[in-house]
């Protein structure tokens, strides 16, 4: 069934589970991935204009669906000077983004 906005399923997540636990995100990041309900990060669509975007804004941590890889090949002058981080769960996304807990 096709959807709006999936893309933003780690994004929304991170910051919903920021403000259950009191825990910052890290601000250095950019992110994109749909969501399944088993926490399974699925590819997405727009990775050349989500990565520019990124870049645009000065942020060089982006975090990608590890499913996108295989895009990446063609997108090498894109991604040039970006740090990228393949993800294939949620839990990889979290370790990224959520800062420890501030006392």
């Amino acid at each position: 069934i096709p959807k709006d906005g999936p893309s933003a399923g780690i994004s929304l997540l991170s910051s919903v589970l920021s403000v259950l636990t009191g825990r910052q995100i890290n601000g250095d990041f950019a992110m994109t991935g749909e969501l399944n309900l088993q926490g399974k990060v699925l590819p997405i669509g727009g990775l050349k204009e989500k990565i520019l975007a990124a870049k645009q804004h000065g942020l060089c941590n982006v975090i990608l669906p590890k499913l996108n890889q295989k895009d990446l090949t063609t997108l090498k002058k894109v991604a040039e000077g970006m740090n990228i981080f393949l993800v294939d769960d949620v839990k990889e996304v979290l370790n990224h983004v959520l800062m420890p807990k501030l006392v």
